[in-house]
């Protein structure tokens, strides 16, 4: 991976090395294990990590630690701990995926603790930033977060063409402040930046 090829983004030299890293990881455990899609193993860069990095602007600022929730392949968890240094609990039941992640925080040292469970059982103090993509569709995703959502903390979720129909879904069941800002990175692609959460 050309270092030009990531998002504009004022990071050091020593962590664009962190990310190819972390790429150069992802690309060898893949053909092991489903990390990211095959057709997009030439294309990791503009489709999976630039998607990941666009979040970091949006992230709240003084924040020390965040949840991902069904890391996968560290997108986009493991990706922003390594970029902004905020500590981030990865949330991934798979055993081989959570062995991945445990080894790309090692060889990134990226401040991530790996928890292989189901985000049900999950025991994790409320945070101010809770993230996941591709995981659960907004209703129930809603229902698995709020729990660990502080208060006045909020959600990022990258979310494709659905995104509208998801948020018409969740209407009904939950009252929230939402921003809609469209992807860099997938055409007709939205981040949803959620606040002020709770149960209708």
């Amino acid at each position: 991976m050309k270092h030009s090829e990531l998002a504009e983004m004022p990071v050091s030299r020593e962590t664009r090395d962190r990310i190819d890293a972390y790429v150069h990881l992802l690309l060898r455990w893949n053909s092991k294990i489903n990390l990211i899609a095959r057709g997009d193993e030439q294309r990791v860069t503009e489709r999976h990590i630039n998607d990941a990095l666009q979040l970091a602007p949006l992230m709240p600022t003084g924040l020390c630690s965040a949840i991902d929730l069904g890391s996968g392949g560290g997108l986009p968890g493991l990706v922003l701990a390594i970029v902004t240094n905020v500590h981030f609990h990865l949330v991934e039941a798979d055993k081989r995926k959570a062995a991945f992640l445990r080894e790309a925080a090692r060889v990134t040292a990226a401040a991530a603790t790996i928890h292989n469970l189901r985000v049900e059982a999950v025991e994790l103090a409320p945070a101010s930033l809770v993230t996941a993509r591709a995981f659960a569709p907004l209703p129930r995703l809603l229902e698995l977060a709020y729990r660990l959502l502080a208060p006045t903390g909020i959600m990022l979720l990258p979310k494709g063409e659905t995104a509208d129909r998801e948020l018409t879904d969740a209407a009904g069941q939950w009252n929230m402040v939402v921003q809609k800002i469209p992807s860099k990175t997938y055409p007709g692609a939205t981040i949803l930046r959620l606040s002020e959460v709770t149960r209708v």
